[in-house]
């Protein structure tokens, strides 16, 4: 019987019917979020499950006191690895569960020294390597507050972020391997401590060694809604806003998600490809919530080719194996075959980053191996955990994401706030969840959090307290849901809205395609440029042949409406660091409006400027 099964039976619904779950989720928070706690065993509880369902500022287990660390290492008992790093420089290393302890004290002693305690932040500057759980760990357990940025990031990119928090601790690396090549970040280090005003004293590239003196692991115990960590936004929009969640709110969520949806727990290896900048680290590191073994990876994910992942999960018998459309899609039109070639122990594969193409699935189900449960998830910073995805009990259907998660009252919008089934609308949460943020940083009466979230065409009418996501989604009559792109770069051409996302399946399964992006641009009198940006596989050039394939193939699959207006071979596809489509700046900046954008959180600011004449040089 499925571990989601099992919860049902202790709630009143019958096992198998997901439906009555996530219903009974919805209706009775306080009921199904205490069933949570209970059945993880999370540990005493005193006082109301949620003492106010008010969103923003819902108080939850108001009463309670905990540490996101006890919570892990309650499993220090258990054999085996708690944490494996792999690195591209050939170097796997291994921390047992037995160990655990005492490296996470030795480290937050360290820590204390420095001056951390209770609500002090603390900044990483790190690969995705054993190093920053650890230290993560660490500043947990003293109830200071963590936060994280990947060293891909220039200095400056970083402290646009980590200087907000003014650190009193850096934990950063001398470098790291990136393919073949060594990447050696000490000046950008020393850089970035000076504009975060952190004395080298502070600044920590290596972590102790416990001895006989290191003192028991004693976390501190800190109300259920005291802060963890603080995520940043992408930056596309202005300058990044710290996003604060809370010890318990990411521990309920977590353990919901991983252990009931994804079925992860002891004897579990867990790896997604990830890095600290992007939330799914923060969910990676979950794992150990559940004793599971998690696996991180700091290197390049397709050297020395497409098959480096998949080589991953083989080595280290990963049983849960997260990762992007873009790796599976790279690992087709390299004709990878993962299942014949690898020894793999997997029982599942996730996905995030982008909706998930139906072709996709197919793959994975003849070329990895038949019958892989494949969960396409949706989520975001904004609460560290996923909306939407898979679950054990209910089959998959290729393209669409298998259910609404428990707990998450989302539903799909029309204008009139009618819920749709079967009709595209706007994503709303009617509910609160337990890991929507606590606070924004520096922002004392909620200001930037309610106008993320909050300020929409319906708050001042029939639901002034819905969360409005940004995302544009269908709910079907199976419950399942699929994902059509952001609801702020909806594609509208004579009054029927688009999604980008359904031309993206069709037009990236085509052989040549590496990667597009399409928007939809309002000209003067009236006027639409729908446009297409292309990048194309080495050795392929945009022909007049290729561009008819496209098209063709868009209009057979979709509909004329979809077909774009011109299609254009482009030097790059501008992302976020987390690998977002930039949608919504490149089409402000093709109608010619002034643009808000940190150039520090793209992946290649350099692009801009070439999407800025692009839309310059366009004759309306």
């Amino acid at each position: 019987m499925f571990t989601i099964d099992r919860f049902a039976k202790t709630v009143g619904v019958a096992p198998g019917d997901y439906d009555a779950l996530h219903q009974f989720s919805v209706d009775e928070p306080d009921r199904f979020w205490g069933a949570v706690w209970d059945f993880f065993d999370l540990g005493e509880r005193t006082g109301p499950v949620l003492a106010s369902r008010t969103m923003p500022g819902a108080q939850w287990f108001p009463e309670v006191h905990l540490n996101y660390v006890d919570r892990v290492m309650r499993w220090s008992s258990l054999p085996g690895d708690a944490i494996v790093g792999v690195s591209d420089d050939g170097k796997r290393v291994s921390i047992p569960w037995s160990e655990l302890p005492a490296r996470v004290s030795a480290t937050a002693e360290l820590l204390r020294e420095r001056g951390v305690g209770i609500g002090d932040t603390v900044a990483a500057y790190l690969p995705d390597e054993p190093f920053a759980v650890i230290a993560f760990l660490a500043t947990a357990s003293l109830g200071a507050i963590w936060s994280g940025c990947g060293q891909d990031y220039a200095p400056e990119g970083a402290a646009s972020r980590l200087a907000q928090l003014k650190p009193k601790v850096l934990f950063a690396s001398d470098g790291y391997h990136f393919g073949d090549k060594q990447v050696d970040k000490r000046a950008d280090t020393a850089e970035l401590a000076g504009l975060l005003d952190i004395p080298s004293s502070h600044v920590i590239t290596e972590l102790p060694e416990p001895t006989n003196d290191t003192p028991a692991l004693a976390p501190v115990q800190v109300p259920f809604g005291h802060p963890l960590w603080v995520l940043f936004s992408s930056g596309t929009t202005g300058k990044p806003k710290g996003i604060v969640h809370g010890h318990g709110g990411i521990v309920v969520e977590h353990v919901k998600v991983l252990g009931l949806h994804n079925e992860i727990g002891p004897g579990d290896v867990f790896f997604w490809h990830t890095a600290l900048s992007w939330m799914m680290w923060n969910f990676q590191v979950a794992g150990l919530l559940m004793g599971a073994t998690i696996v991180t990876f700091s290197g390049h994910p397709l050297a020395p080719d497409a098959d480096r992942l998949w080589q991953i999960c083989d080595d280290n018998e990963v049983t849960f194996f997260g990762t992007s459309p873009g790796q599976l899609q790279a690992s087709r039109k390299a004709g990878l075959e993962p299942g014949r070639d690898h020894d793999l122990s997997l029982r599942a594969i996730g996905s995030t980053g982008s909706p998930l193409a139906p072709d996709l699935f197919t793959w994975v189900d003849e070329h990895v191996a038949a019958g892989l449960p494949v969960s396409s998830t949706s989520g975001g910073t904004d609460v560290c955990s996923a909306f939407c995805g898979g679950t054990p009990s209910v089959p998959y259907v290729p393209g669409e994401l298998t259910v609404r998660y428990l707990g998450c009252a989302l539903e799909s919008w029309a204008p009139d706030r009618t819920p749709l089934i079967g009709e595209v609308g706007e994503m709303v949460i009617t509910e609160p969840m337990p890991s929507m943020p606590i606070s924004f940083w520096n922002d004392p009466d909620d200001a930037k959090y309610r106008a993320a979230y909050f300020d929409h065409e319906w708050a001042d009418g029939v639901a002034p307290n819905a969360w409005r996501h940004g995302d544009w989604l269908e709910v079907t009559d199976r419950g399942s849901v699929i994902i059509h792109g952001r609801s702020d770069a909806t594609l509208n051409r004579n009054g029927i809205r688009m999604g980008s996302a359904d031309i993206y399946e069709v037009v990236e399964a085509i052989p040549d395609v590496a990667e597009a992006v399409v928007v939809g641009v309002d000209g003067p009198n009236a006027t639409y440029w729908m446009p297409m940006f292309l990048t194309l596989i080495p050795g392929v050039s945009l022909t007049d042949e290729l561009v008819r394939t496209i098209r063709d193939s868009v209009r057979v699959r979709l509909s004329p409406r979809h077909v774009p207006d011109e299609v254009i071979e482009a030097p790059g596809i501008a992302h976020t660091r987390t690998g977002k489509k930039l949608e919504v700046p490149v089409t402000a900046m093709l109608a010619g409006r002034q643009v808000s954008i940190d150039a520090k959180s793209v992946d290649n600011p350099d692009l801009l400027a070439w999407y800025q004449r692009v839309g310059d040089q366009h004759a309306w």
